[in-house]
C-alpha cells in the first residue's frame, strides 16, 4: 500500500498537476495539505473520476487539509482535539480496514510559526505540537497501524537543510520546535525517510524566490511518522522530487511510504 504526503499549496490552481500526478504515481491514500479551499469547492469531481473517495477539511484562502484514498473510509475525524478556540484547519484523520486490521492516517499542516517574535503565533505553534503529542500518545495506546503524514513545519535536524546557518532565526529550526518534534517521535513513532537514509540533500520543499529550486536549495520539513504496527509493515521511503519541476508546481514535493499491508 502507498501512502503520501504532499502540501499541494493550492489544489484549485494544480488540479492538473494533481490529477496527472495521481495517473503517475498511483498511490493508494494521499495526505494534502494547503488545498486553500473551503469544502465545497474542492475539485472533487476530477479525483473521483480517478477512482478515489475524497474527505476534506477546507478553509477559505488558507490552510486546509484532505485525505484521498482508494479504499472506504470507515471513519473520518476533523480538527485537533485540545483547543476548542482553534478555528484552523489543519486536521484529518481516515480509518480503513486492512487484512491487517485498522489503520488510521492523518493528514497534517503544522502552523510555521514565524515571525518568532510575534509570541502569538510562535506559541501557537508549539501549543499545537503539544496538543498532537496528547493525541498521538492516546493514539498509540490502540496498537493500530497509524501514520502522521505531513507537512509539520519542522527542520529536524543540520542535515535537513543545505544551508542550516539561514534558519537560524527561523520558527521551523528553533531548539524548541526541534524538541517538540523529538518528544513526538519518542512516543514511539519511526521517521520514514530517515529510517532508509541518513543522508544530507534529502529535500522536500524549495523556496519559490532565488533561485531555490535550481541552486537545490532546499528543505526537509514533510514527514511520515509511522506507530511500531504501522513500521512492522513499513518496506519503502522515496521523495518524488521531479514534480517540482513541473509547470505551476508547489513549493513541496510528495513523500511516500510503502506498508505491507491489502485493502480487507
Amino acid at each position: 500500500m502507498k501512502i503520501v504526503t504532499w502540501n499541494i499549496n493550492g489544489v484549485r490552481a494544480r488540479i492538473g498537476n494533481l490529477t496527472h500526478w495521481l495517473t503517475e504515481s498511483a498511490p493508494d491514500i494521499v495526505c494534502l495539505q494547503e488545498i486553500k479551499t473551503v469544502d465545497e469547492q474542492f475539485p472533487r469531481a476530477e479525483i473521483e473520476a480517478l477512482g478515489y473517495n475524497v474527505e476534506t477539511n477546507g478553509q477559505k484562502s488558507f490552510n486546509g487539509v484532505a485525505i484521498l484514498s482508494k479504499l472506504p473510509f470507515d471513519e473520518v475525524n476533523r480538527g485537533l482535539p485540545g483547543d476548542d478556540e482553534d478555528d484552523h484547519a489543519r486536521f484529518i484523520e481516515g480509518v480503513f480496514s486492512t487484512d491487517q486490521g485498522a489503520l488510521r492516517v492523518v493528514s497534517l499542516y503544522l502552523p510555521n510559526g514565524n515571525p518568532i517574535d510575534d509570541e502569538r503565533k510562535f506559541s501557537y505553534k508549539l501549543a499545537w505540537m503539544a496538543r498532537l503529542e496528547r493525541w498521538a500518545e492516546e493514539r498509540l495506546r490502540l496498537e493500530e497501524a497509524l501514520v502522521l503524514a505531513g507537512d509539520y513545519n519542522v527542520i529536524p535536524e543540520p542535515a535537513d537543510a543545505r544551508f542550516p546557518e539561514n534558519w537560524l532565526g527561523d520558527a521551523l529550526f528553533q531548539p524548541q520546535t526541534r524538541q517538540a518534534f523529538r518528544r513526538l517521535k519518542n512516543l514511539g513513532f519511526t521517521e520514514a525517510v530517515r529510517a532508509v537514509t541518513d543522508s544530507a540533500g534529502v529535500y522536500t520543499f524549495w523556496d519559490y524566490q532565488a533561485g531555490a529550486w535550481q541552486k537545490n536549495n532546499g528543505i526537509r520539513i514533510d514527514h511520515l511518522l509511522l506507530s511500531p504496527e504501522a513500521a512492522n509493515r513499513f518496506s519503502s521511503a522515496s521523495v518524488e522530487k521531479h514534480v517540482r519541476a513541473w509547470e505551476k508546481p508547489s513549493d513541496h514535493v510528495p513523500v511516500a511510504i510503502e506498508l505491507s499491508l491489502q485493502p480487507a
